[in-house]
């Protein structure tokens, strides 16, 4: 496995593009470099002049770990993978080379943009459950044994942190992470500790060894809450966290890393926004039962220079803000994080957003794409995820949205993030907390920054939950398409039909109806010929950014 890891590079590009029906040939050399060049280069670096020695060296492990993770995740994709990775570096020509490019960007041989199409030669669909079901079992066939279970054995095989396989007899059960990929996270373990000998702050330091004991121990509860007291210079998240690979259930954890320095004058201008949230809690529109009268913990906010991304981090589309943790415990413990991270935002709305903009938008609306909107937007959609309905009651059960909505739970909660991100700034503007001028920049710069996320895929959690807003947005008269084909924002609309999208997504995760997200997803995540039209003159335009990490691989020459 070690061999394995050092075959993956330390900067990793993204891939989009139409690639081959399974009834059509595999793209050829040619084919396959075009797919990678509509992504605009750029240098994401960080400056490391500041840190002490002891840092640095901390810095260095943190990125060995993320390598091994970074080979772990290709495994929990597919059980392929590994193989597949090891043909392909072996073959040297010009088309294996681009084939290669292609595999790592992607971290696997299935386009993430243009809905998991292969574009290697004998590569079957890319499986619904990933990895962490038994090759040959149904989706009938194990929610059957799931509900078999008794409900403690139950909440271990739904768990984030196992995965499911057959054992003799033909009986399904449920593997802890921690002896699936013992091998893995032992090494990821070792590196950790090394970490964590090496830096001299202390909340850095709790972390990484708690999050060490949890890679071999199976229980993440500590090392989640240490990552939220986390303060510190460094600022790693690392380990199993998203569940969109799991098209099944939406259960089962993907191991990911971002290691980045934290920007002190950037997280202090956002720190404000935290004791904001129970402010808008309390006003979500929709019936006060369904509102947290006592959230968890104020926010913390952080904003740093990403050094390295790893994992289901950097596979597809690069991330521009996440937040964290997904445990529900240590949500109403502690709150959860809102991690930003600038200069890969800065270089999306550079490389991308702009060129879009001239494009999609009438010319008059132009001069209001900003950054700053931009910016905060993405801040509000992270802070909205911790907002609203979380731990629920469904027929007088206690449960989660997130197990009651399953495979529809990824793309209605990207929605509720941006369209409720979109209402709490409004809000925030009219308290006097934001600026006025953010009325004017918001809306336009959200409607050029959703064909952004539309072209990532509709297959994809954060397309689908775009395209259903906008074509809401069409449907409300709140955004209008001219005779040239350009979008434009209606002012006396939008503020309506952003509160109707925001009540209509947040009433139903608090009744956990999957059947209303199904049908919602149905009636929206469509493309309709007007976005298509926008869509199809931006194909000149980079789809995304393509990182290379000079920090860290300034890091690795010392």
């Amino acid at each position: 496995m070690r061999r394995l890891v050092a075959l993956i590079p330390a900067a990793v590009v993204l891939l989009a593009a139409p690639a081959a029906r399974a009834s059509e040939p595999p793209p050829d050399e040619a084919a396959l470099r075009a797919m990678t060049a509509r992504f605009a280069p750029v240098e994401l670096g960080a400056d490391l002049s500041r840190l002490p020695e002891g840092e640095r060296r901390a810095l260095a492990r943190l990125i060995e770990a993320s390598r091994v993770l970074d080979a772990l995740y290709l495994r929990q994709a597919w059980a392929g993978n590994e193989a597949l990775l090891l043909e392909l570096v072996a073959d040297r020509s010009p088309l294996g080379q681009a084939r290669l490019h292609a595999f790592l960007v992607n971290r696997g041989p299935w386009s993430q943009l243009d809905e998991q199409e292969p574009f290697l030669p004998g590569v079957p669909p890319r499986p619904a459950g990933a990895n962490f079901y038994p090759a040959g079992a149904t989706k009938a066939e194990v929610e059957a044994w799931l509900q078999s279970l008794p409900a403690s054995e139950r909440d271990a095989a739904t768990g984030f942190f196992t995965t499911i396989r057959h054992v003799p007899g033909g009986r399904f059960v449920a593997v802890p992470y921690s002896l699936e990929y013992q091998g893995e996270l032992a090494r990821a373990a070792e590196l950790l500790r090394e970490a964590a000998a090496a830096t001299a702050q202390p909340t850095l330091r709790a972390y990484l060894e708690k999050r060490a004991d949890a890679f071999l121990s199976n229980d993440y509860y500590a090392s989640d809450v240490a990552w939220m007291e986390l303060d510190a210079s460094i600022e790693p998240t690392i380990g199993p966290y998203e569940t969109y690979d799991d098209g099944w259930f939406g259960y089962k954890a993907a191991f990911e890393s971002f290691v980045g320095l934290r920007d002190d004058a950037e997280t202090a201008k956002l720190a404000r926004f935290s004791s904001e949230l129970q402010w808008l809690e309390d006003r979500l529109p929709i019936e006060p039962r369904y509102r947290n009268p006592k959230l968890g913990a104020l926010a913390p906010i952080r904003v740093i220079d990403l050094v390295f991304s790893a994992g289901q981090a950097n596979a597809g589309v690069q991330t521009a803000a996440f937040n964290l943790p997904n445990d529900d415990r240590v949500v109403a413990a502690k709150g959860s994080k809102r991690v930003m991270l600038k200069n890969t935002q800065r270089a999306k709305f550079d490389q991308v957003l702009v060129p879009i903009s001239r494009i999609a938008l009438k010319a008059s609306d132009q001069a209001d794409v900003d950054f700053d909107a931009f910016f905060t937007h993405i801040l509000m959609h992270e802070l909205l995820h911790g907002l609203g309905p979380g731990n629920i009651e469904v027929a007088g059960r206690k449960t989660t949205v997130r197990l009651e909505l399953k495979d529809t739970y990824g793309a209605i909660e990207e929605a509720k993030a941006d369209i409720a991100g979109l209402w709490a700034l409004q809000q925030l503007v009219d308290k006097g907390v934001l600026d006025r001028r953010f009325e004017q920049t918001m809306y336009t710069t959200f409607l050029a920054s959703a064909f952004r996320s539309i072209r990532f895929g509709i297959d994809e959690a954060h397309g689908k939950g775009q395209i259903l807003q906008l074509n809401h947005l069409l449907d409300q008269g709140a955004v209008v398409v001219a005779a040239d084909g350009t979008f434009a924002v209606v002012p006396a609309k939008i503020r309506a039909a952003v509160t109707s999208l925001t009540a209509e997504i947040l009433t139903l995760q608090a009744e956990g109806s999957h059947a209303k997200a199904k049908a919602l997803l149905d009636r929206l995540a469509v493309v309709r010929p007007e976005v298509q039209r926008v869509l199809d003159r931006l194909k000149d335009v980079p789809v995304d950014i393509e990182p290379r990490f000079t920090a860290a691989e300034a890091l690795a020459r010392r």
